[in-house]
């Protein structure tokens, strides 16, 4: 029986002795043909459940996922792993690549698409022909989860797989509540009493928690450069803003030594590729990064992540703060809160959601609709065909509202709490886990951080170490001009 075997083949196609926690439990479920919704923390390897199950059965699988940069860092590490029939099938190949593609698409074991390209009838069709052993939903949470980057696509993943056949299914997410849960299977109609759940802690032990309170951006400058002349390397800084992010990213040049880039929607895909690479080389200490950056980055030596702006929901912060030590080795997450930057999330998250005199006018002139650039009204476009009804539709974007403004709620409490933020953070998501809570767990808000004791401090030795090499490399300049 595979079931048995399962580290063997682990051995054999990718040269792992063992699983990560909740991956075998997950893998044994899909061979037994069971659908699963998995949801492991990040940096537990979600990707191998679907990969080695892949391998397994006999089948095309399809991966359905949000973000092309996700899509593309998959596909280069299934290449680098020797598997040759995978397919990023997205808006970046051309017109000949396409067709190529989908007239041959059935010499591929691995499809990665976006939602959207799930909605063109003729890649659906094509689809429709292929023996799928496994359709997997990553990123999950984008079924229910609100924010500037809802995907509503999503939302119409359970007809599409309707339309494959109903095939297995895996809904793979590192965040989610119960309700999240409920929401995922309902979305993709599944069913409840026969779908396997896989449920691991969201705590990551090895990653410190901590926030700070300012009531002016001088001061909360003040304070992120003291961190980035103090904390290891590499790191990560989050913000709302691509403005900001690039500002920002100036001030770090002119002000330190560290080598540091801009990661956001604006740069095209050849500028966010070389910078993603000359981070996972190590040729860059620090990305100044908006939420486009992260998603599938592997790389397991990040030893600090600090968000300069409030994040809109906990599921996002999670997400983020876990691409801190992948490596097992220990981190720090850094929130640095100034008030009034809950204003921002409003702005973003809340601004493009259509109130009910917008659904009225679009309801009675929806023929004028069909080709826009306005955001709201591209929503509704795409949300108003899961409705019959305006009530209904304005019944849904009143809920989105009001799950918007609680999950900022919650953000907030977090911030502000003298509690465990461990504890905290467990509890939202209903985690069971109980935290005997110490000082090296998580801080007080404001207290000092316990760097020297975390071991996340440059010790003397080291800082010597980075300023000879700083200066061989400006004698090297010289030399070389």
């Amino acid at each position: 029986m595979i079931e048995h075997n399962l580290k063997f083949y682990l051995k054999k196609y990718f040269g792992y002795s063992s699983f990560k926690e909740g991956q075998e439990e997950v893998i044994k479920a899909l061979i037994d043909q069971k659908d699963a919704v998995a949801i492991l923390p990040t940096g537990t390897g979600k990707s191998m459940c679907y990969q080695l199950t892949g391998k397994l059965l006999d089948g095309t699988v399809i991966i359905v996922s949000p973000l092309l940069s996700l899509i593309q860092d998959q596909v280069e590490q299934l290449r680098f792993q020797g598997e040759r029939r995978v397919l990023a099938l997205t808006s970046n190949l051309t017109y000949s690549e396409k067709n190529y593609a989908l007239q041959n698409l059935h010499t591929y074991k691995y499809i990665y698409l976006a939602p959207e390209m799930l909605q063109n009838n003729e890649v659906l069709a094509r689809l429709q022909q292929q023996k799928i052993s496994l359709f997997v939903v990553d990123e999950a949470h984008c079924i229910s989860q609100w924010g500037p980057d809802f995907r509503p696509d999503y939302l119409e993943l359970g007809k599409i797989r309707e339309k494959l056949g109903n095939p297995l299914t895996l809904a793979l997410t590192a965040t989610a509540s119960q309700q999240t849960i409920n929401a995922i299977m309902s979305g993709l109609e599944l069913d409840q009493s026969a779908t396997k759940v896989v449920r691991k802690s969201v705590d990551r032990e090895n990653i410190f928690l901590s926030a700070f309170k300012f009531n002016n951006e001088q001061d909360k400058l003040e304070k992120l450069f003291d961190l980035l002349n103090t904390i290891k390397g590499p790191g990560l800084i989050y913000f709302s803003s691509k403005k900001k992010a690039n500002e920002i990213t100036e001030k770090i040049k002119a002000k330190t030594s560290l080598k540091v880039a801009a990661y956001h929607a604006d740069l095209d895909m050849n500028d966010r590729f070389i910078i993603q690479h000359q981070f996972l080389d190590n040729k860059l200490d620090l990305i100044c990064a908006t939420s486009a950056f992260g998603m599938g980055i592997n790389k397991e030596n990040i030893r600090y992540v600090i968000h300069y702006h409030l994040p809109g929901e906990l599921e996002s912060y999670i997400q983020e703060i876990g691409r801190a030590g992948r490596d097992g080795k220990q981190s720090i997450a850094i929130l640095l809160y100034q008030k009034g930057d809950e204003g921002i999330q409003q702005q973003l998250s809340l601004n493009n959601i259509p109130d009910n005199q917008m659904i009225d006018y679009y309801i009675n002139n929806k023929q004028q609709f069909a080709e826009t650039d306005n955001e709201s009204i591209q929503l509704l476009n795409k949300i108003s065909n899961l409705y019959s009804s305006k009530e209904e539709l304005q019944s849904f974007f009143l809920q989105r509202k009001r799950q918007k403004f609680n999950s900022l709620q919650q953000m907030l409490q977090y911030v502000d709490t003298n509690e465990c933020k461990r504890q905290y953070i467990l509890d939202y998501f209903e985690d069971n886990k109980k935290i005997d809570h110490h000082e090296l767990c998580c801080q007080k808000l404001n207290d000092d951080l316990p760097l020297k004791e975390l071991g996340l401090i440059f010790d003397e030795n080291e800082q010597k170490s980075l300023k000879i090499e700083e200066f061989y490399k400006i004698i090297d300049k010289i030399f070389r001009t």
